[in-house]
Protein backbone atom coordinates (compact mmCIF):
# COMPACT_ATOMS: atom_id res chain seq x y z
CA UNK A 1 0.00 0.00 0.00
CA UNK A 2 3.27 2.57 0.51
CA UNK A 3 4.07 1.82 -3.38
CA UNK A 4 2.21 4.05 -4.64
CA UNK A 5 3.45 7.44 -2.73
CA UNK A 6 3.35 10.43 -4.28
CA UNK A 7 6.00 12.40 -5.47
CA UNK A 8 5.64 15.35 -3.50
CA UNK A 9 5.70 13.11 -0.24
CA UNK A 10 8.60 13.41 2.24
CA UNK A 11 10.73 11.18 1.49
CA UNK A 12 11.07 8.13 4.69
CA UNK A 13 14.84 8.12 5.81
CA UNK A 14 16.18 5.55 8.50
CA UNK A 15 18.98 6.74 10.22
CA UNK A 16 21.03 3.75 11.44
CA UNK A 17 23.45 4.47 14.47
CA UNK A 18 25.38 3.23 17.80
CA UNK A 19 26.78 -0.38 16.30
CA UNK A 20 28.85 -2.76 18.31
CA UNK A 21 32.05 -0.89 17.54
CA UNK A 22 34.38 0.67 19.76
CA UNK A 23 32.72 3.56 17.99
CA UNK A 24 29.47 3.08 19.24
CA UNK A 25 29.22 6.24 21.43
CA UNK A 26 31.03 8.55 18.53
CA UNK A 27 27.70 7.36 16.14
CA UNK A 28 25.48 7.96 18.42
CA UNK A 29 26.94 11.42 18.74
CA UNK A 30 27.08 12.57 15.20
CA UNK A 31 23.17 11.08 14.95
CA UNK A 32 22.07 13.68 16.96
CA UNK A 33 24.18 16.36 14.73
CA UNK A 34 22.95 15.13 11.59
CA UNK A 35 19.27 14.52 12.88
CA UNK A 36 18.92 18.15 14.52
CA UNK A 37 20.06 19.92 11.07
CA UNK A 38 17.91 17.60 8.60
CA UNK A 39 15.98 19.08 6.83
CA UNK A 40 12.42 18.03 7.79
CA UNK A 41 10.14 19.84 5.26
CA UNK A 42 12.15 17.28 2.40
CA UNK A 43 13.00 14.23 4.71
CA UNK A 44 11.10 11.99 7.63
CA UNK A 45 13.70 10.33 10.00
CA UNK A 46 13.25 7.19 11.44
CA UNK A 47 15.83 6.67 13.48
CA UNK A 48 16.51 2.29 14.39
CA UNK A 49 19.31 2.57 16.88
CA UNK A 50 21.83 -0.66 17.00
CA UNK A 51 23.14 -1.98 21.05
CA UNK A 52 26.35 -2.89 21.66
CA UNK A 53 25.03 -6.13 21.38
CA UNK A 54 23.97 -6.10 18.24
CA UNK A 55 20.13 -5.78 18.79
CA UNK A 56 18.07 -3.13 16.20
CA UNK A 57 15.83 -1.01 17.90
CA UNK A 58 13.24 1.61 17.20
CA UNK A 59 11.54 3.94 20.27
CA UNK A 60 14.25 3.81 22.42
CA UNK A 61 16.19 7.10 23.80
CA UNK A 62 15.96 10.24 21.42
CA UNK A 63 19.09 10.43 19.74
CA UNK A 64 18.22 14.29 19.28
CA UNK A 65 19.08 15.06 22.72
CA UNK A 66 22.79 13.86 22.74
CA UNK A 67 25.33 16.19 22.47
CA UNK A 68 29.43 15.73 23.18
CA UNK A 69 29.39 19.22 24.81
CA UNK A 70 27.39 17.41 27.70
CA UNK A 71 29.28 14.00 27.71
CA UNK A 72 32.51 16.23 27.90
CA UNK A 73 30.48 17.19 30.79
CA UNK A 74 29.65 14.36 32.57
CA UNK A 75 32.81 12.08 31.18
CA UNK A 76 29.74 9.48 30.60
CA UNK A 77 29.17 8.68 26.27
CA UNK A 78 25.83 8.15 25.23
CA UNK A 79 24.76 4.20 23.81
CA UNK A 80 21.92 2.84 22.85
CA UNK A 81 20.08 0.93 25.16
CA UNK A 82 16.88 -1.14 24.97
CA UNK A 83 14.13 0.17 26.88
CA UNK A 84 10.40 -0.39 27.91
CA UNK A 85 9.26 1.49 25.22
CA UNK A 86 11.69 0.39 22.22
CA UNK A 87 10.85 -2.04 20.12
CA UNK A 88 12.72 -4.77 18.09
CA UNK A 89 13.57 -4.07 14.90
CA UNK A 90 13.03 -7.10 12.18
CA UNK A 91 14.41 -6.95 8.47
CA UNK A 92 13.01 -8.81 5.82
CA UNK A 93 15.64 -8.91 3.13
CA UNK A 94 13.21 -9.80 0.19
CA UNK A 95 10.80 -7.01 1.39
CA UNK A 96 13.31 -4.07 -0.42
CA UNK A 97 12.00 -0.76 0.30
CA UNK A 98 8.72 -2.50 2.50
CA UNK A 99 11.63 -4.51 4.97
CA UNK A 100 11.54 -2.92 7.84
CA UNK A 101 9.22 -3.60 11.00
CA UNK A 102 8.44 -3.22 14.45
CA UNK A 103 8.10 -6.47 16.53
CA UNK A 104 4.96 -6.10 18.82
CA UNK A 105 4.63 -6.87 22.31
CA UNK A 106 1.48 -9.27 20.93
CA UNK A 107 4.23 -11.02 18.71
CA UNK A 108 2.52 -9.41 15.75
CA UNK A 109 4.80 -6.69 13.09
CA UNK A 110 4.08 -3.35 12.13
CA UNK A 111 5.94 -1.96 9.21
CA UNK A 112 7.91 1.17 9.36
CA UNK A 113 6.34 1.55 5.90
CA UNK A 114 8.28 2.68 2.60
CA UNK A 115 12.04 3.31 3.12
CA UNK A 116 13.56 5.59 0.88
CA UNK A 117 16.80 5.21 1.68
CA UNK A 118 18.95 4.23 4.11
CA UNK A 119 21.71 6.42 6.11
CA UNK A 120 23.74 4.71 7.90
CA UNK A 121 25.58 7.19 10.56
CA UNK A 122 27.65 3.83 11.36
CA UNK A 123 31.45 4.04 12.68
CA UNK A 124 33.86 1.00 12.66
CA UNK A 125 33.08 -2.61 12.72
CA UNK A 126 29.93 -3.47 12.02
CA UNK A 127 28.40 -0.81 9.81
CA UNK A 128 31.53 1.27 8.10
CA UNK A 129 32.77 -2.30 6.86
CA UNK A 130 30.65 -3.53 4.38
CA UNK A 131 28.12 -5.80 6.22
CA UNK A 132 25.34 -3.17 6.27
CA UNK A 133 26.29 -1.82 3.07
CA UNK A 134 25.79 -5.59 2.16
CA UNK A 135 22.44 -6.29 3.57
CA UNK A 136 20.94 -3.12 2.11
CA UNK A 137 22.08 -4.04 -1.93
CA UNK A 138 20.44 -7.20 -1.21
CA UNK A 139 17.52 -5.56 -0.30
CA UNK A 140 17.79 -3.29 -3.03
CA UNK A 141 17.80 0.09 -1.24
CA UNK A 142 19.61 2.87 -2.00
CA UNK A 143 21.77 4.00 1.17
CA UNK A 144 24.15 7.19 1.67
CA UNK A 145 27.82 6.68 1.47
CA UNK A 146 30.50 4.15 -0.10
CA UNK A 147 29.82 0.97 -1.61
CA UNK A 148 30.56 -3.12 -0.21
CA UNK A 149 34.06 -3.18 -1.64
CA UNK A 150 34.96 0.59 -0.38
CA UNK A 151 33.71 0.20 3.06
CA UNK A 152 35.51 -2.93 3.57
CA UNK A 153 38.88 -2.28 2.12
CA UNK A 154 38.87 1.12 4.20
CA UNK A 155 37.98 -0.34 6.98
CA UNK A 156 40.95 -2.49 7.01
CA UNK A 157 44.04 -0.79 6.83
CA UNK A 158 46.42 -2.87 5.66
CA UNK A 159 43.96 -3.55 2.38
CA UNK A 160 43.82 0.21 2.09
CA UNK A 161 47.40 1.10 1.83
CA UNK A 162 47.77 -1.98 -0.42
CA UNK A 163 44.98 -0.46 -2.93
CA UNK A 164 46.77 2.98 -2.70
CA UNK A 165 50.61 1.61 -3.43
CA UNK A 166 49.31 -0.14 -6.64
CA UNK A 167 47.74 3.40 -7.56
CA UNK A 168 50.89 4.62 -6.85
CA UNK A 169 49.81 6.96 -4.09
CA UNK A 170 52.51 7.43 -0.98
CA UNK A 171 51.69 5.77 1.96
CA UNK A 172 53.67 5.51 5.47
CA UNK A 173 56.35 2.63 5.60
CA UNK A 174 55.21 -0.32 7.70
CA UNK A 175 54.24 -4.39 7.53
CA UNK A 176 51.18 -6.14 8.80
CA UNK A 177 51.48 -9.24 11.36
CA UNK A 178 48.70 -12.03 12.18
CA UNK A 179 48.66 -11.41 16.33
CA UNK A 180 46.85 -14.77 16.46
CA UNK A 181 50.26 -16.27 16.21
CA UNK A 182 52.30 -16.45 19.05
CA UNK A 183 55.30 -16.26 17.09
CA UNK A 184 54.43 -12.78 15.69
CA UNK A 185 53.62 -11.46 19.25
CA UNK A 186 57.00 -12.08 20.50
CA UNK A 187 59.21 -8.88 21.42
CA UNK A 188 62.75 -10.28 19.83
CA UNK A 189 60.86 -11.54 16.72
CA UNK A 190 59.39 -8.12 16.16
CA UNK A 191 62.83 -6.29 17.25
CA UNK A 192 64.14 -8.61 14.32
CA UNK A 193 61.43 -7.53 11.78
CA UNK A 194 61.23 -4.04 12.63
CA UNK A 195 65.34 -4.28 12.13
CA UNK A 196 64.95 -6.16 8.51
CA UNK A 197 62.35 -3.92 7.43
CA UNK A 198 64.55 -1.00 7.93
CA UNK A 199 61.82 1.17 9.88
CA UNK A 200 62.72 3.80 11.87
CA UNK A 201 61.27 4.61 15.39
CA UNK A 202 58.91 6.19 16.64
CA UNK A 203 56.70 3.33 15.12
CA UNK A 204 52.86 3.57 15.78
CA UNK A 205 51.27 -0.24 16.70
CA UNK A 206 47.56 0.07 15.54
CA UNK A 207 44.98 -2.23 14.79
CA UNK A 208 43.87 -2.75 11.21
CA UNK A 209 40.64 -2.79 11.76
CA UNK A 210 39.35 0.23 14.41
CA UNK A 211 38.20 3.91 14.34
CA UNK A 212 39.02 6.87 16.41
CA UNK A 213 42.55 5.68 17.65
CA UNK A 214 41.66 2.78 19.58
CA UNK A 215 44.18 0.79 20.86
CA UNK A 216 46.94 2.46 18.93
CA UNK A 217 50.49 2.93 20.33
CA UNK A 218 53.58 5.05 20.31
CA UNK A 219 57.29 3.16 20.67
CA UNK A 220 60.28 5.04 20.76
CA UNK A 221 63.46 3.73 20.53
CA UNK A 222 65.24 2.76 23.78
CA UNK A 223 68.68 1.57 23.83
CA UNK A 224 67.92 -1.39 25.84
CA UNK A 225 67.55 -4.39 23.78
CA UNK A 226 65.14 -6.26 26.53
CA UNK A 227 63.25 -2.96 27.24
CA UNK A 228 62.55 -2.39 23.69
CA UNK A 229 61.41 -5.94 23.17
CA UNK A 230 58.99 -5.59 26.08
CA UNK A 231 57.40 -2.15 24.72
CA UNK A 232 56.97 -3.66 21.27
CA UNK A 233 55.57 -7.01 22.52
CA UNK A 234 52.88 -5.04 24.54
CA UNK A 235 52.20 -2.11 21.89
CA UNK A 236 50.91 -5.51 19.61
CA UNK A 237 48.88 -7.13 23.23
CA UNK A 238 47.01 -3.49 22.83
CA UNK A 239 46.19 -3.23 19.55
CA UNK A 240 45.15 -7.25 19.02
CA UNK A 241 42.71 -6.99 21.66
CA UNK A 242 40.86 -5.12 19.30
CA UNK A 243 41.71 -6.90 15.66
CA UNK A 244 44.01 -9.99 14.97
CA UNK A 245 45.69 -8.20 12.08
CA UNK A 246 48.18 -5.53 13.74
CA UNK A 247 50.01 -2.85 11.34
CA UNK A 248 53.86 -1.85 12.74
CA UNK A 249 54.38 1.53 11.13
CA UNK A 250 57.22 4.25 10.92
CA UNK A 251 56.31 7.45 12.06
CA UNK A 252 56.21 10.09 9.57
CA UNK A 253 57.42 13.39 9.97
CA UNK A 254 55.04 15.80 8.74
CA UNK A 255 51.61 17.55 9.96
CA UNK A 256 48.51 15.59 9.85
CA UNK A 257 46.79 17.24 7.53
CA UNK A 258 42.78 15.84 6.34
CA UNK A 259 40.65 16.62 3.26
CA UNK A 260 36.92 16.30 2.83
CA UNK A 261 35.74 14.41 -0.15
CA UNK A 262 32.25 14.13 -1.25
CA UNK A 263 30.57 12.82 -4.77
CA UNK A 264 26.81 12.52 -3.72
CA UNK A 265 25.73 10.83 -6.94
CA UNK A 266 26.71 7.43 -8.60
CA UNK A 267 29.51 8.88 -11.33
CA UNK A 268 29.97 11.89 -9.91
CA UNK A 269 33.56 13.41 -9.58
CA UNK A 270 34.75 13.52 -6.53
CA UNK A 271 34.61 17.31 -4.76
CA UNK A 272 37.32 18.24 -2.30
CA UNK A 273 36.96 21.00 0.61
CA UNK A 274 39.72 23.28 2.07
CA UNK A 275 41.82 20.88 3.59
CA UNK A 276 41.87 20.95 7.34
CA UNK A 277 44.13 20.70 10.04
CA UNK A 278 43.72 19.76 13.88
CA UNK A 279 45.83 21.47 16.26
CA UNK A 280 47.04 20.21 19.61
CA UNK A 281 46.49 22.74 21.96
CA UNK A 282 46.46 21.37 25.26
CA UNK A 283 50.15 20.74 27.28
CA UNK A 284 48.74 17.29 28.71
CA UNK A 285 47.48 16.06 25.41
CA UNK A 286 49.44 12.31 24.94
CA UNK A 287 51.94 12.43 22.13
CA UNK A 288 49.60 11.70 19.56
CA UNK A 289 46.13 12.65 18.73
CA UNK A 290 44.14 9.99 21.01
CA UNK A 291 40.29 8.68 21.58
CA UNK A 292 40.39 11.11 24.31
CA UNK A 293 41.92 14.41 22.95
CA UNK A 294 39.36 13.84 19.87
CA UNK A 295 36.13 13.49 21.85
CA UNK A 296 36.45 14.31 25.54
CA UNK A 297 38.97 16.67 26.00
CA UNK A 298 37.69 20.33 25.11
CA UNK A 299 40.51 22.16 25.61
CA UNK A 300 43.13 19.30 23.37
CA UNK A 301 42.85 20.91 20.26
CA UNK A 302 40.81 22.91 17.76
CA UNK A 303 40.01 22.64 14.09
CA UNK A 304 41.85 25.00 11.21
CA UNK A 305 40.07 24.97 7.54
CA UNK A 306 41.61 25.72 5.58
CA UNK A 307 45.13 24.43 7.21
CA UNK A 308 48.14 26.81 7.35
CA UNK A 309 50.08 25.32 3.76
CA UNK A 310 51.36 26.85 0.67
CA UNK A 311 48.38 27.29 -1.78
CA UNK A 312 50.43 25.18 -3.92
CA UNK A 313 50.26 22.00 -1.01
CA UNK A 314 46.54 22.50 -0.39
CA UNK A 315 45.91 21.70 -4.30
CA UNK A 316 48.34 18.93 -3.43
CA UNK A 317 46.61 17.06 -1.13
CA UNK A 318 43.21 17.74 -2.43
CA UNK A 319 44.39 15.60 -5.51
CA UNK A 320 45.74 12.81 -3.79
CA UNK A 321 42.29 12.78 -1.46
CA UNK A 322 40.69 12.77 -4.75
CA UNK A 323 43.08 10.07 -6.44
CA UNK A 324 43.18 8.23 -3.28
CA UNK A 325 38.75 8.04 -2.88
CA UNK A 326 38.65 7.07 -6.44
CA UNK A 327 41.80 4.38 -6.09
CA UNK A 328 39.06 2.56 -3.52
CA UNK A 329 35.95 2.85 -5.50
CA UNK A 330 34.61 5.64 -3.23
CA UNK A 331 30.90 6.90 -3.29
CA UNK A 332 29.06 9.68 -0.85
CA UNK A 333 31.79 10.68 0.68
CA UNK A 334 34.98 9.78 2.68
CA UNK A 335 37.79 12.01 4.90
CA UNK A 336 41.17 11.47 3.52
CA UNK A 337 44.06 11.72 6.32
CA UNK A 338 47.64 12.46 5.05
CA UNK A 339 51.04 13.59 6.31
CA UNK A 340 52.52 16.20 5.04
CA UNK A 341 56.14 16.41 5.01
CA UNK A 342 58.25 19.23 5.17
CA UNK A 343 59.97 18.24 1.59
CA UNK A 344 56.45 18.95 0.24
CA UNK A 345 55.14 15.04 0.16
CA UNK A 346 52.15 14.17 0.99
CA UNK A 347 51.40 10.27 1.97
CA UNK A 348 47.37 8.99 2.78
CA UNK A 349 47.36 7.77 6.20
CA UNK A 350 43.93 5.99 6.31
CA UNK A 351 40.47 6.91 4.62
CA UNK A 352 37.40 7.24 6.24
CA UNK A 353 34.46 6.48 5.00
CA UNK A 354 31.54 7.39 7.25
CA UNK A 355 33.63 9.78 9.18
CA UNK A 356 32.47 11.91 12.24
CA UNK A 357 29.77 13.51 11.30
CA UNK A 358 28.85 15.55 14.24
CA UNK A 359 28.67 19.66 13.37
CA UNK A 360 32.12 20.18 14.40
CA UNK A 361 33.95 17.43 13.28
CA UNK A 362 36.74 17.89 10.86
CA UNK A 363 34.35 16.50 7.72
CA UNK A 364 31.39 19.09 8.43
CA UNK A 365 33.86 22.18 9.49
CA UNK A 366 35.76 21.59 6.27
CA UNK A 367 33.00 22.02 4.07
CA UNK A 368 31.74 24.56 6.31
CA UNK A 369 34.69 26.09 5.29
CA UNK A 370 34.46 25.63 1.98
CA UNK A 371 31.04 27.41 1.24
CA UNK A 372 28.85 24.43 2.03
CA UNK A 373 26.62 24.84 5.05
CA UNK A 374 26.26 21.13 7.39
CA UNK A 375 22.33 20.94 6.88
CA UNK A 376 22.78 21.61 3.02
CA UNK A 377 25.98 18.70 3.11
CA UNK A 378 23.30 16.42 4.55
CA UNK A 379 20.53 17.18 2.15
CA UNK A 380 22.80 16.75 -1.04
CA UNK A 381 24.10 12.98 0.48
CA UNK A 382 20.76 11.90 0.90
CA UNK A 383 19.37 12.80 -2.46
CA UNK A 384 21.73 11.86 -3.93
CA UNK A 385 20.78 8.51 -3.40
CA UNK A 386 17.30 8.92 -4.11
Amino acid sequence: MHKEKQMTDKKNIVFLYGGKADEHSISCISTAGVLNALDTEKFNAIPVGITREGEWIIGSEDPRAWSLDEAQQSGSMPQVRASETSRRVVIDPAGGHEGFFALQTDGSLQSLGYIDAVFPVLHGPYGEDGTVQGLLEMMGIPYVGCGVLASSACMDKHYTKELLRQAGIGVAEGFSIDARKASERDGAWLRARVVEEKLSYPLFVKPSRAGSSFGVTRVDWVTDAAEQEQLLQAAVEEAASHDWRVLIEQGVNGREIECAVLAPRSGDEPRTSWPGEVVIDSANTTEFYDFDSKYMDSEASHVEVPADLLPELLVKVQDVAARAFTAVDGAGLSRVDTFVTAEGDVLVNEINTLPGFTPISMYSKAWEASGLPYSELITQLIEGVL
